[in-house]
């Protein structure tokens, strides 16, 4: 995989409405699949090379490899999000493959829901570490290199808007039964949004997040319960099976989001017409929840 040319590793500019992101790098976890995997296509689409993360190895290179296929930049890196150890790492590839950071997009996550009575510390743990713990790794990791290259650039004479995108969910503002623990997680991703929105409103990073309600993916409309790996065994990962489809009466619009418009909804806050925008919460959820 080869670096961006010294030309698009200059101060990015919009390429016309094709291609917004022309130059700018982004990373995105969880991206072998479904949201994750929408993202990325959706940014690179717009002309970014991208940082494309998951726990399977050839996912993640699936999803590299189509963007290449298509034209694009990017490059693959496997890894757990929970290890502490992969924030630095993750990071670190960006620097390596493409000498810049622009866009970070914390998908990654799962369900792993219960009733309080019988919810143990090790989902408690589970959801806040991969919601919640995980996002703060990446950010922190990301912190110093943001620093270094905005004041490089403003040596220069140049001011580069950066985003962040946190993805919650509707569960993280409203609460769901049975999910505690997601939603504790996910409401902290919000916090974490709108207090690092003014603790890097001055090196110009946007931070915001999307708050997704029920989009159709493996882990929402499964016909059988979906597992992930958590250590050295497989976990349930999905909402009980037919739930997402049974709650689809509840909202206004009438159906399930897809991956496509949550991707969407991602993309808004990446691009430079947001870039006055900090500190946010994008509700995607077709009107459901309140």
């Amino acid at each position: 995989m080869s670096p961006l040319t010294d030309q698009t590793a200059a101060r990015p500019q919009p390429a016309g409405d094709a291609a917004p992101l022309a130059g700018r790098v982004a990373l995105v976890t969880g991206a072998g699949r479904g949201i994750g995997a929408a993202i990325a296509e959706r940014l690179g689409r717009a002309g970014a090379a991208v940082v494309v993360n998951d726990l399977d190895g050839a996912l993640a290179e699936a999803t590299a490899a189509a963007l290449r296929e298509r034209g694009g930049e990017a490059v693959a890196v496997a890894g757990d999000v929970t290890d502490p150890e992969f924030a630095e790492r993750f990071v670190a590839c960006a620097i390596s493959a493409y000498d810049r950071l622009d866009v970070i997009v914390n998908n990654a996550g799962f369900i792993w829901g219960e009733a309080i009575g019988r919810m143990s510390d090790e989902q408690w743990d589970a959801m806040l570490d991969v919601h919640l713990s995980a996002p703060f790794r990446i950010l922190r990791a990301a912190a110093p290199e943001i620093r270094a290259r905005v004041r490089e650039e403003r040596a220069r004479g140049e001011r580069v808007t950066r985003k962040v995108v946190n993805v919650s969910s509707v569960v993280g503002l409203d609460g769901q039964a049975g999910q505690v623990n997601y939603g504790a997680a996910k409401a902290g991703a919000i916090g974490l949004t709108k207090s690092l929105a003014k603790e890097w409103g001055r090196w110009d990073v946007n931070v915001n997040a999307v708050a997704l309600g029920l989009i159709e993916t493996r882990l929402t409309v499964a016909e059988q319960v979906e597992t992930i790996a958590l250590g050295d065994r497989e976990v349930p990962a999905t909402l009980p099976v037919g739930l997402a489809q049974g709650m689809a009466d509840q909202i206004p619009l009438g159906r399930l989001g897809t991956v496509a418009e949550a991707a969407g909804a991602v993309y808004l806050l990446c691009l430079p017409e947001s870039d006055y925008v900090t500190g946010e919460v994008l509700v995607c959820g077709g009107g459901f929840g309140g």
